[in-house]
């Protein structure tokens, strides 16, 4: 069975979120699933399968960190797009049939992919008590991002703090779901993005995701609040980084980027 690592939200190897991606012919049973994306010990590993033709959706996608299964990935989406179209398994817009309804993956003329995704609701929210100490700055507001991907948003002073951020990811772990998303405007206004965050999420095993679609599917409303337009730039500045180019439409947030074969290999198991 053939498996690929590919880099996305990326143009060049080596950067941006590393996912597995694995085509089946139909999901086995969950717990192979899990084994294999503990193997790969990537932040997802994204599974699909085509499904019968005249449907809603062309192809079944699901996604796995090390730990458990997810709700919603944009970078293991992406990947697993950018696999469909580089083996030829598929082409045009990409419909996946997922937990968080059919997302849909349109290919653009410069390679990058546009990923329409559900914007996540936005519900500001006290700012916990020992979240400051968790995540070794203090927050200036802070937002539930709903169910899909659990998170809790920070909005922090600025981008050299986002930057410097040490946190403890056990004390982080207990206010969220998923985990923390950090961020702050760009401080240079000529600067090719509009906003900096990093993403924490230790209770899916995943203690700093290098590049985080779907935390975009909520900066990209709080952001566009803030700044005054729809359309917007984000770089998630982790060790790995990448830039996320993000247009909001209402419920559905359009993610768009590069992804990036690395590794094209057998899994034997």
């Amino acid at each position: 069975m053939r498996i690929r690592i590919v880099d996305a939200f990326t143009d060049r190897p080596f950067a941006g979120n590393p996912a597995g991606v694995l085509l089946l012919d139909a999901f086995p049973d969950d717990a192979w699933l899990q084994d294999v994306a503990r193997e790969v010990n990537h932040a997802e590993t994204a599974f699909t399968h085509r499904l019968p033709d005249g449907g809603e959706a062309d192809w079944a996608l699901r996604w796995f960190t090390p730990v458990t299964e997810v709700a919603l990935c944009g970078h293991a989406t992406l990947a697993a797009a950018h696999v469909l179209h580089s083996t030829g398994a598929h082409t045009g817009p990409v419909r996946f049939a997922t937990r968080s309804g059919v997302l849909i993956a349109t290919p653009q003329d410069d390679g990058s992919f546009t990923l329409d995704f559900p914007t996540a609701p936005l519900t500001a929210a006290e700012i916990p008590d020992g979240v400051a100490e968790a995540l070794g700055a203090q927050p200036l507001s802070a937002f539930d991002t709903g169910p899909n991907i659990g998170d809790l948003l920070i909005e922090l002073a600025d981008e050299k703090t986002v930057l410097g951020l040490a946190p403890d990811l056990r004390a982080l772990a207990r206010f969220s779901e998923r985990g923390i998303i950090a961020t702050a405007r760009a401080e240079d206004p000529a600067a090719d993005h509009d906003f900096v965050s990093r993403c924490f999420f230790p209770n899916v095993g995943i203690d700093e995701d290098p590049v985080t679609g779907s935390a975009h599917t909520a900066l990209a409303p709080f952001w566009s609040e803030r700044l005054g337009r729809a359309d917007l730039t984000g770089l998630q500045a982790s060790a790995r980084s990448g830039r996320v180019r993000a247009r909001l439409r209402g419920d559905r947030t359009l993610l768009s980027g590069h992804a990036v074969t690395v590794i094209d290999g057998e899994l034997l198991a």
